[in-house]
């Protein structure tokens, strides 16, 4: 059974590991960073567990603007709690895990953080092959992103909640 919880700070190496397993090298977020983030908006961390182990994660920050700029994913000081946005910098399965929901179930929780804080939205890029996985709970393409994360090429999503 797949459980969906507050991510714990000494849960940040196993995320790391995850997204070092699920993201490029060039777009991948390091251990050191995601400290840097947990210090700041560990409350935006939700991991998936399985048997006590984490096979997913989804985390992301807050703000009032309507994109989501590369500064972001480096900086967390750029984190507005105040923001009337939340913003999703990554959800990561375990490739061993991909294909059963997690995800998804990932994102409903994430979503219901959101209303639960009382933001008017959610804010992401993602690329082409993901824009159905988007658009399933509602997300709009806003445009091509400007975002250069990585070297690759992103689409700006929003969801109105």
């Amino acid at each position: 059974m797949i459980k969906i919880e507050q991510a714990k700070a000494e849960d940040l190496k196993d995320i790391a590991n995850i997204e070092a397993i699920c993201f490029p090298q060039t777009e991948a977020c390091g251990y050191e960073e995601f400290v840097k983030r947990y210090e700041v908006f560990g409350e935006n961390f939700l991991v998936a567990r399985k048997d006590n182990q984490i096979v997913g994660f989804i985390n992301g920050n807050e703000t009032s603007q309507r994109y989501l700029p590369d500064c972001f994913y480096s900086d967390a000081s750029l984190h507005d709690p105040k923001g009337i946005y939340m913003t999703v910098f990554g959800i990561d399965v375990l490739p061993t895990y991909q294909h059963q929901g997690i995800a998804s179930m990932l994102m409903h929780a994430y979503i219901d953080l959101a209303r639960k804080k009382g933001k008017e939205g959610i804010i992401l890029t993602c690329k082409d092959r993901l824009l159905p996985f988007y658009e399933s709970f509602g997300y709009k393409k806003l445009q091509d992103s400007l975002s250069s994360h990585g070297g690759a090429k992103w689409n700006d999503m929003f969801l109105e909640i």
